[in-house]
């Protein structure tokens, strides 16, 4: 929604989030609700083609949850072959400066330094600063690896599910990062709206009868 009060030169439409997402490696904590990956796959999917129905050519998935951002790479390669030209990425790939901006938390994180801002900034009623605990995790076999040899989470991957350090976390800090990405998200959707909407090339044994 911030992003849209932003874009004054062209319509900026935000859907109806979804509220549900994978994170099956949460359950065990009060009020965890899970999808299924595949049933996952397949609402995002009937959504974002619905509203294709709807007459919009270009769609954006925008993730908020660590647990949707691989799936959600699959589910616009699926839409591409229903011919819809659709981007999908995480808030957090809209803040590189996140890593030099941290007082200790080089990632988004769980509940950590960067989670706890935004809230902080977005909701401060819903933080109870005095349940804060500071939490690591190992995600792959060695640093040296880790860009791109990464474990899938399990189940309970730290204690109190936190990663990160949230002791450190200011509203002032989740101000500064949602601006960021809010005026990051406009600048990529202009730049979006500028290209051709992308069509399926069929081959001439392909090509729909006339």
């Amino acid at each position: 929604m911030e992003a849209s009060k932003l874009a004054t030169d062209f319509p900026l439409v935000v859907a109806q989030e979804v509220p549900f997402g994978f994170t099956h490696y949460n359950q065990g904590f009060p009020g965890t609700i899970t999808l299924q990956l595949e049933t996952f796959i397949d609402l995002v999917s009937d959504v974002a083609l619905s509203i294709h129905r709807n007459g919009f050519e270009r769609v954006v998935l925008l993730n908020g949850h660590g647990g949707n951002h691989h799936p959600l790479k699959s589910i616009a390669a699926k839409l591409a072959e229903h011919d819809l030209f659709a981007l999908a990425f995480s808030h957090w790939d809209l803040v590189p400066e996140l890593r030099t901006w941290s007082e200790r938390d080089t990632s988004i994180g769980h509940a950590g330094e960067w989670e706890t801002s935004i809230q902080l900034h977005l909701r401060p009623h819903l933080v109870d600063r005095s349940r804060q605990v500071v939490e690591t995790w190992v995600p792959s076999v060695d640093p040296a690896f880790a860009a791109f040899a990464v474990f899938p989470e399990r189940q309970r991957e730290t204690a109190q599910g936190v990663m990160g350090d949230p002791t450190v976390a200011s509203a002032e800090m989740g101000a500064k990062y949602v601006a960021k990405a809010s005026e990051r998200l406009v600048e990529l959707a202009r730049a979006y709206r500028r290209q051709d909407v992308r069509r399926y090339r069929h081959a001439p044994s392909e090509s729909p009868a006339t």
